[in-house]
């Protein structure tokens, strides 16, 4: 039986170690909170007193940390007690320089490394659909494809080390400045005396249909499962919204490449975080455009 180790269960790592162990896998796993590892053990996973106790037998790592000083800190501890030729799945999403960093680190232990940053949220972590975007050798995607199949709904690979971050990155940047697009509409719908179904029924067949519209639309009714049907709870919050884009202004001054909606939705989403929205689900930006509390 192939054993995985899952270094941080949280609210996206530990839905996604939960299919795992559905899957017929041995999973150890840790994490630094304690409730966390309470509600893992709860679903099958194995838990161990620190990461590095939970690779020493694994033949699978999988990593979700909050952002890459976090990555490189773990993979600097773990890599050299890892087994000949684990394999080293990284889901956080972190910028390119430190994916970069991670593969380098992987290969002077003598690891195969994948950076696999995800896109579905806490949903898709949980019915298994979330979209892998992949970056790293062919033969490393090879071995770690079967791995990622039990919590997605597709899998991309990229492209070469960090080219999965680079397309989540960009990704996140289109879908900021998308909800903010939507959200905008909706509030000139509003002014302008028209039915937030109208609105909906109109533009989601016609050139102004995207996902932030139709299936997470910022407005209750039109969409029963978008959380402005429930408080704007997320979801996929404003804090992480606001991380992505930070990363895509990183990224794009560090390319010398001219972004400037993704600038200003950054600015937005700095903004409508400072307010203390920071823990609302992002397409509640709609209630800062209006100038009303979320």
């Amino acid at each position: 039986m192939t054993t995985i180790a899952f270094i941080g269960l949280g609210n996206m790592g530990n839905p996604m170690a939960a299919n795992l162990v559905k899957a017929g896998y041995a999973v150890h796993g840790f994490d630094l909170i304690p409730e966390n590892l309470v509600i893992a053990k709860e679903h099958g996973v194995v838990v161990m007193a620190n990461a590095v106790a939970a690779v020493k037998e694994a033949d699978v790592v999988i990593t979700m940390l909050p952002a890459g000083k976090h990555v490189l800190s773990v993979y600097e501890d773990i890599a050299p007690k890892a087994k000949k030729g684990a394999l080293f799945i990284d889901s956080s999403t972190i910028d390119v320089e430190s994916a970069r960093k991670a593969h380098a680190i992987a290969v002077r232990h003598k690891l195969l490394s994948i950076d696999a940053p995800v896109s579905g949220g806490t949903g898709g972590a949980t019915a298994g659909t979330l979209t892998f975007m992949a970056g790293g050798s062919k033969e490393a995607f090879a071995r770690a494809e079967p791995i990622l199949k039990p919590m997605a709904g597709r899998i991309v690979h990229c492209g070469d080390d960090g080219a999965g971050q680079a397309a989540k990155i960009c990704n996140n940047m289109i879908l900021g400045i998308s909800m903010i697009g939507v959200a905008e509409a909706f509030v000139l719908a509003e002014k302008l005396g028209l039915s937030h179904q109208a609105l909906f029924d109109v533009a989601s067949n016609s050139s102004g249909q995207c996902w932030s519209l139709t299936t997470y639309c910022p407005v209750p009714g039109p969409v029963p499962t978008s959380p402005a049907n429930n408080g704007y709870r997320p979801g996929f919050a404003a804090a992480l919204m606001l991380k992505d884009l930070k990363l895509s202004q990183e990224a794009a001054q560090s390319a010398g490449a001219v972004t400037p909606l993704g600038a200003e939705a950054a600015q937005l989403y700095a903004l409508f975080n400072a307010q203390g929205h920071a823990a609302a689900d992002f397409s509640g930006i709609i209630n800062f455009l209006r100038g009303t509390p979320a």
